[in-house]
């Protein structure tokens, strides 16, 4: 009994994604290289210099800390790093990651543009870590407890191999 107990919980907790309350932790995410509103799907007239813009507020961010739930200057999790950077240019996303990964539209990896979001299997099926793409093989992010947010590659074999899809809301 105390083992199917155990096992639900731990299914309840990974379900939560990327949103955590249980302190699940993506296992393991790689160490750093050196280097709920409704969506307001942005179409907006001068996107290049708006795509810029984000990427250069989310890479601005890079060093803060990772905080469960986070979603402010003093820690993100990872939607609340989405969340946060596209709020800082009049778009609502919403919180959680599985909820991001419905909004927009789907694009292929081979499309990603400045700005889009990338989403990857962590925690749990599905998308459960959420990034914004920096270019076509570079993302930025805010990673488990013992992260900051940074930038890493796409083609890494961590990130690549857990690679679920890529959504555009900046059209």
């Amino acid at each position: 009994m105390h083992r199917h107990v155990a096992s639900l919980v731990l299914v309840c907790a990974l379900s939560q994604g990327c949103l955590s309350g249980g302190g699940v932790r993506p296992e393991p995410f790689p160490r750093p290289s050196s280097r709920s509103e409704p969506a307001n799907i942005a179409n907006i007239a001068n996107t290049g210099s708006v795509r810029e813009d984000l990427v250069d507020t989310a890479t601005s961010l890079a060093g803060v800390p990772y905080r469960e739930g986070g979603q402010t200057l003093t820690g993100f999790d990872c939607s609340g790093f989405t969340q946060y950077v596209f709020h800082q240019h009049g778009v609502t996303l919403p919180r959680l990651t599985r909820e991001q990964y419905q909004i927009g539209h789907a694009i292929a990896a081979q499309d990603l543009r400045p700005g889009d979001l990338v989403f990857f299997t962590t925690v749990a099926p599905g998308a459960s870590h959420v990034g914004v793409a920096v270019n076509q093989n570079e993302f930025v992010h805010a990673p488990s407890e013992r992260g900051v947010v940074r930038i890493e590659r796409l083609s890494g074999r961590y990130w690549a191999s857990r690679f679920v899809g890529a959504r555009r809301v900046i059209e």
